[in-house]
């Protein structure tokens, strides 16, 4: 996966906190990434020759249409994007995690760069290696992963680079979002979120979604509000 985050070394006291009533609910930990737990994603970008580059990833966040990715510096999808900016966003259910596993040491630059030589190694149809299937795309060049029942189709807009230079955080606009019908209430064209799960990554583990435990009222498939 891409972008290992630091560890946590130490904590600020302050704020009027008392420090003994603080070290009775909590401990200093020191983990080892912060993945603390969001859905895992397989970015698909093209190759120079037109052949697709896939990888697997899992730090994001979204706002309207825009996605902000992080990515390795040293990736072929980093080389990718900075010339053809069409990608593909494809979001795993949790049945499919072992072809994330099987993506998670593969890269698609050759030679393989130095700093990545002792974890990864090249290949170069990385979709028959994660035994996935490429599906074509409408908007852009790159495909989409067809066992994905939730894809976006993207265009990058911004490359920044990352204060240690080892990633980049990138700026995408999703131009098309496509979605197994199962997920779609008819008629109102939204994301159902009971009956979509994605595959959770969380300090490294893999976990389905869990069970509903309430929701916004600003959402549109929401129940009517309970008055007390």
């Amino acid at each position: 996966m891409t972008v290992d985050a630091p560890a946590v070394t130490a904590a600020p006291s302050g704020g009027g906190v008392d420090a003994a009533a603080a070290a009775s609910t909590h401990v200093i930990a020191h983990p080892h990434v912060l993945y603390v737990g969001t859905p895992a994603y397989l970015i698909c970008s093209t190759n120079a020759d037109g052949s697709p580059n896939l990888a697997a990833a899992s730090s994001h966040w979204a706002l309207g249409d825009m996605l902000c990715l992080g990515l390795e510096a040293e990736g072929q999808t980093a080389v990718n994007i900075a010339e053809r900016p069409g990608i593909t966003i494809s979001f795993p259910s949790a049945r499919l995690w072992p072809a994330l596993v099987r993506l998670s040491h593969l890269t698609g630059r050759d030679p393989v760069p130095i700093d990545k030589a002792a974890r990864y190694t090249y290949e170069h149809d990385k979709f028959t290696a994660a035994r996935l299937t490429p599906q074509p795309s409408d908007l852009v060049d790159a495909p989409r992963v067809k066992e994905c029942a939730l894809q976006f189709e993207a265009e990058v807009r911004r490359l920044t680079p990352g204060l240690d230079g080892s990633y980049f955080m990138v700026e995408a606009e999703v131009l098309r979002v496509h979605a197994d019908p199962a997920l779609v209430p008819e008629g109102t064209g939204e994301i159902d979120p009971r009956r979509w799960h994605p595959l959770v990554y969380a300090f490294r583990h893999f976990f389905d979604r869990g069970d509903e435990v309430g929701w916004l009222p600003s959402s549109r498939l929401a129940p009517p509000p309970v008055i007390d």
